[in-house]
């Protein structure tokens, strides 16, 4: 886990050790010793804590969490040579021996969301000797309990067992942790949840983009609905609807970030934050979940920018006819969510193909937006409850559902309530990084993925394929609930 070890240095700290008691710190550089004593300098470290949730978001969580799903699909460029590590997650063909990977975007959100946890550790290891305002250190000491806690929830959802950090890495013998078992992960993120729900103030009292004891409870209730925990999620997500912090927007579209504008709202539980500008802060999803190749002109028609690019190679996070068949007739959400954009010079029929509208907001320069993405979403609050009570036989999960649904314009729900609450997930939160969890957590993925599959492969052309090309002899071989260790840690940990 050299990578790991490694994680402090991207803060520009230097771990130092000895024995000797006369050892001295240089106090003109920043080491652990002479750098958390004050509160600007935990600041600027949970600042640090936030910063690989903008990596994984920006690059490769959305091909794990949505891409690797009936959702979206990859749109082929047979002029292109391919892209195998998207393809590989798409088509459920991703090489894995002896549970290890080579997959770069496996590795990229294995490795950023251990770099949070690395920081997380830091701050929680030295916060509490360091002497501040008592107020302003437990709001900090809260976010880091809830970075943690969401690294690992993504970590022990995507890959099962991993090694459970704690304390910061001092050596190479501290990184090279054995695999916990997902019981004992479960148990320390709700540890920490319950922590941080205890230190963080309201969202009206935080500063905008900074966790809240709502997004806190969130996640720990999100945590206890995968574990069928029912009566403790409803305890959790109950408390978000009655702290009264949280409504739907009007509009579904206004749920979702501008490039600039409508950040944080009243729908928003927590998001992560991009900016567009020189900084560095800025993302570049909307250029990946594009068809290819686009002409400069098409592109800039997409994005409104001065300085539109050409784009090659193959697209990304396509909605799929699945996902569009699964709106129903005057659902709102449909025109919200979908949007058909050309790409003249493709293979594939006319070139009109669908993509993600949500994250389509106007910016000046070329791959450079500051659309924030959205983690939690009050909707998915009022979902979660939904869900919850209905699988305890309670009454209110009707009424948790009708309220997302009236806002989409659609009356009330038919069939089977519990199939209800699952299909409204899958339209009011597509391409927002839930679907194949979802899947997962319900038991449905290898029935549903084997299905999708046969359809891609009986009818390739209606996923994107042109005329004549066909998917890979090993799509869809591997439908694996979790996916395999990066194989750039494994050869640097002995227990993997």
């Amino acid at each position: 886990m050299k990578k790991i070890i490694l994680i402090l240095a991207v803060l520009g700290f230097t771990m130092i050790s000895c024995e000797d008691e006369l050892t001295i710190f240089p106090e003109d550089s920043l080491s652990v010793p002479t750098f958390y004593k004050t509160e600007v300098d935990f600041e600027q470290a949970v600042n640090g804590a936030y910063v690989p949730l903008r990596g994984i978001n920006d690059r490769s969580k959305a091909f794990l969490a949505e891409m690797h799903s009936d959702n979206t699909y990859y749109a082929r460029n047979t002029a292109f040579g391919a892209t195998e590590q998207q393809e590989d997650i798409a088509d459920f063909a991703i090489p894995t021996d002896n549970g290890i990977t080579t997959n770069s975007h496996v590795s990229n959100v294995y490795v950023s969301n251990y770099e949070i946890i690395a920081r997380a550790n830091q701050i929680l290891a030295t916060i509490d000797e360091a002497e501040f305002d008592d107020a302003a250190k437990s709001n900090l000491k809260g976010q880091a309990l809830f970075l943690r806690a969401y690294a690992y929830f993504d970590l022990v959802q995507f890959f099962g067992s991993v090694p459970l950090h704690l304390v910061p890495v001092l050596s190479r013998e501290d990184a090279a942790l054995p695999l916990s078992s997902s019981e004992d992960i479960y148990a320390q993120i709700i540890e920490d949840a319950q922590g941080a729900i205890q230190l963080l103030p309201l969202k009206s009292q935080q500063e905008p983009g900074r966790a809240t004891s709502g997004a806190a409870r969130t996640l720990l209730g999100n945590v206890h609905i995968v574990r069928q925990e029912w009566g403790e999620a409803e305890i959790q997500l109950q408390a978000v609807v009655d702290s009264q912090e949280y409504d739907l927007m009007p509009n579904y579209e206004d749920a979702f970030s501008g490039n600039s504008d409508n950040k944080n709202n009243m729908e928003s539980v927590f998001e992560v934050q991009y900016k567009e500008g020189p900084e560095g802060l800025n993302g570049n999803f909307l250029y990946n979940f594009l068809p290819r190749p686009m002409t400069a002109d098409e592109v800039g028609l997409v994005t409104g920018t001065s300085n539109p690019q050409p784009l090659n190679g193959e697209g990304n996070n396509i909605p799929t006819p699945d996902i569009i068949a699964a709106y129903e007739a005057g659902d709102l959400r449909k025109d919200a969510s979908i949007l058909y954009v050309t790409a003249s010079e493709s293979f594939w029929r006319d070139g009109v193909y669908p993509i993600i509208k949500k994250y389509v907001e106007p910016h000046a320069l070329n791959g450079n937006h500051g659309m924030n993405w959205p983690i939690y979403r009050y909707s998915e609050v009022l979902l979660f409850l939904a869900e919850a009570l209905e699988e305890q036989g309670k009454a209110g999960a009707e009424a948790h559902l009708s309220t997302v649904r009236t806002r989409a314009g659609l009356g009330a729900y038919s069939g089977d309530l519990g199939e209800a609450i699952f299909n409204e997930r899958r339209v009011e939160l597509a391409f927002e990084n839930k679907r194949w969890l979802d899947l997962v957590r319900t038991g449905r993925a290898v029935e549903v993925i084997t299905a999708y599959g046969n359809r891609i492969k009986a009818t390739p052309n209606d996923y994107y394929y042109p005329e004549g090309a066909a998917p890979r002899s090993n799509a869809f071989s591997n439908i694996s609930l979790t996916y395999g260790l990066p194989a750039s840690e494994s050869s640097l940990n002995p227990n993997f």
